[in-house]
């Protein structure tokens, strides 16, 4: 798969960041630090950094080299202005065929529909394009946006994991939620 792979929605562009994305990158995490961080694990400081950036979007284009994961930026069709993130991650190929989706929203678009707009797009890229079989997708309880946006996308429920992710400094319980396409076609 090429990591210039670009998919649109009626509001955005998604594609998986370039090297001049790097300070579209450190405004989106500075503008966004004190809304993603209760979700995100501790960042370093050095996260908030032009370098850390380059270099996180350097990984990522390995990542999709590699058929390891595909982690998007999602830009605002009209400013270009980057707005959320999404990351297929940790895909494991053979008889599994499958892989972890994580994602993030802007501050000022939550509440808007974005993600469940851009989900659907990178969930059609996912089971069609990178033939996947099944995308978990996972999230702390007290997140109820999260799981109101999973259920809105079809993922279901399929447990519940104890002290599963260390998040902003403590080790959080998580509900685990799959969407399974439904052929056996592939």
């Amino acid at each position: 798969m090429s990591v210039l792979v670009a998919l649109e929605s009626a509001r955005t562009v998604m594609r998986i960041p370039t090297a001049s994305d790097a300070p579209a990158l450190l405004r989106y995490r500075i503008d966004n630090r004190a809304h993603l961080s209760p979700w995100e694990p501790l960042r370093e400081e050095s996260y908030y950094a032009i370098e850390h950036c380059a270099q996180a979007i350097a990984d990522a284009r390995e990542t999709a080299r590699l058929d390891r994961g595909y982690p998007f930026a999602v830009y605002d069709r009209q400013t270009q202005e980057m707005i959320a993130t999404f990351n297929f991650a940790n895909i494991v190929r053979g008889a599994f065929q499958a892989c972890h989706l994580g994602y993030g929203v802007a501050a000022s678009w939550q509440g808007r529909g974005l993600m469940a707009e851009v989900l659907q797009a990178g969930l059609a890229f996912a089971f069609g394009d990178l033939k996947l079989h099944r995308v978990m997708a996972n999230y702390m309880p007290r997140n109820e946006r999260s799981a109101r946006l999973l259920e809105r996308l079809g993922f279901e429920r399929e447990g519940y994991a104890k002290r599963y992710l260390r998040i902003d400094g403590h080790w959080e319980d998580h509900v685990l939620t799959s969407l399974v396409r439904d052929d056996d076609a592939h």
